[in-house]
């Protein structure tokens, strides 16, 4: 063990069964050192975090802790060293409030009525917008990622992992953050940082360790680095540059007019005359803050939500609003939803399996599936889409995040919609996939389909938009063409502050 640092690892190495995720790594942490852990998709970042966290073991290798070589056996056991973690995909219990979640990685010597204090005072300290006592099934994405936070930050940690913990904030909250980590930082806190954002990696982080293939292929100080030198580390090559050209809008596609639904639960948002149109030939973007409004918008153009007024949305001059999701998709209606597993995917089913849940075209009427055609279609999207893993026979769980969001996004763009909806398209992707999953979208909104994307990337929006709209508080600003748009604009819109914008909207979920 090398004397003074915080964290070092030692060979360590996993055997999964059909992957070997880690294989020899070393790394070493400082005290108060921002560390980046950078790599592609697949490549070993989040089992070595887990190993780390004590929620996989690892076959060889060790681990030594201020010192001390010690054996992580269990999340408890990190948290009691000092170790605490925020997991791309969250642990968090959807029956229980975020102030129960919260409670219960914490010492059970406090009470819920204290750890309710300390988390709205944690939350505000930190400009993490939580509501202790919404239940965990009504937050967003990005709302549970803040209670995640937040969790992490209640235990004063002397090691923070952060696995992808911008993915789904804003700009203005993702500036806040980074306060919060330097503030850490100069205070001792030791913080592994992955990110996909190399921008954000070059602007925080004191030192990166790269990764490919399960190995360390590098180690950089990245503020000394570009954007196109570490996505060579990363992935052997620059990402290929998007092919935006003008495009000529055509027919309407999706016409949503007068489209109002109350909260299904307390903390939901109602939606209030909702209006706008989708082109065949054009991408529509939404942005937002994660709580304003999307999730309700998504479930009831998806048919998951079927209290609309049958016009109030219309696909090719035909009322849907009450249609189930099979029907609209039966008349070219394709969607992805931000929450890969569960709703995205059945975690326990194969990658097969899987594309049978909205892909029925060798299902018989009888009911007969061909299996062979069904693993053949599987294998397709994931030669297409280059997704790491054990192959159509794999469970959709055991791909990381990034690999499993390009199988769900390629088996809905190989479907041939004529519409596709579209939530946070690149969430945990790397450089080189998000590339790849927009220039997919831009080819196919070239083929004529028609694209509605609802993402907290601004940065994404802007590149692949053709006209942007804004939602907050369950409201829609005027529509603006992309090159009128600006990012402090549409920060201001996020806010509710646009042009002729109810006065009760200032101050939306931020």
């Amino acid at each position: 063990m090398t004397s003074g640092l915080r964290l070092e690892l030692v060979g360590i190495s996993k055997q999964y069964p059909a992957v070997r995720a880690n294989d020899g790594i070393d790394l070493r942490v400082e005290p108060g050192q921002i560390h980046a852990v950078l790599g592609e998709n697949g490549a070993g970042k989040s089992t070595l975090m887990k190993i780390i966290y004590g929620a996989v073991q690892p076959d060889a290798g060790e681990i030594f802790w201020n010192g001390q070589r010690v054996a992580v056996a269990s999340p408890a056991q990190a948290r009691r060293l000092g170790i605490s973690m925020v997991y791309q995909h969250f642990s968090l219990f959807d029956t229980l409030t975020a102030a129960e979640n919260v409670w219960l990685g914490l010492d059970k010597t406090l009470k819920l009525p204290e750890v309710t204090r300390r988390i709205v005072e944690v939350a505000h300290s930190y400009g993490l917008d939580v509501e202790p006592q919404r239940p965990v099934h009504t937050l967003s994405v990005g709302e549970r990622q803040r209670v995640e936070i937040v969790r992490a930050l209640l235990t004063d940690p002397q090691l923070l992992i952060l696995d992808e913990p911008t993915s789904v904030l804003t700009p203005q909250a993702v500036d806040k953050l980074f306060v919060t980590l330097r503030l850490l930082a100069e205070r001792g806190c030791s913080i592994l940082y992955i990110s996909h954002k190399l921008d954000e990696i070059r602007a925080l982080c004191h030192h990166c360790t790269v990764l490919r293939g399960g190995r360390v292929t590098g180690e950089v100080d990245p503020a000394q680095e570009s954007n196109a030198s570490l996505s060579q580390l990363m992935i052997g090559a620059e990402p290929p540059q998007l092919q935006q050209r003008a495009q000529t809008a055509g027919e309407v596609v999706l016409r949503v007019q007068g489209l109002n639904l109350a909260r299904q639960d307390a903390f939901g948002m109602d939606l209030r005359d909702i209006g706008f149109e989708v082109r065949a030939g054009e991408i529509v973007g939404v942005a937002g803050v994660s709580g304003n409004g999307q999730q309700e918008l998504m479930a009831a153009l998806s048919g998951e939500d079927p209290r609309a007024a049958p016009a109030a949305v219309t696909l090719f001059g035909q009322p849907i609003g009450r249609h189930s999701p099979r029907r609209r998709r039966r008349a070219g209606l394709h969607f992805v939803p931000e929450e890969r597993l569960g709703r995205g995917a059945v975690p326990t089913l194969s990658l097969a399996q899987n594309t049978l849940l909205t892909r029925t075209e060798h299902v018989s009427r009888s009911g007969w599936v061909n299996v062979r055609r069904v693993e053949r279609m599987a294998q397709d999207i994931i030669a297409r889409f280059n997704v790491h893993g054990g192959g159509a026979g794999s469970s959709a769980r055991s791909l990381s995040g990034g690999n499993l969001q390009k199988f769900l996004v390629g088996r809905e763009i190989s479907a041939k919609p004529k519409l596709l909806i579209v939530s946070q398209p690149t969430w945990g992707v790397d450089v080189g996939a998000a590339a790849q999953i927009r220039g997919e979208l831009l080819a196919l909104r070239d083929g004529g389909c028609a694209l509605l994307i609802v993402s907290e990337e601004l940065d994404e929006l802007f590149e692949i938009s053709d006209r942007l709209l804004v939602i907050a508080k369950g409201r829609l600003s005027p529509n603006v063409p992309v090159h009128e748009a600006s990012v402090e604009t549409i920060g201001e819109w996020m806010s509710g502050l646009w042009p002729g914008a109810p006065s009760t909207l200032a101050g939306a979920k931020a």
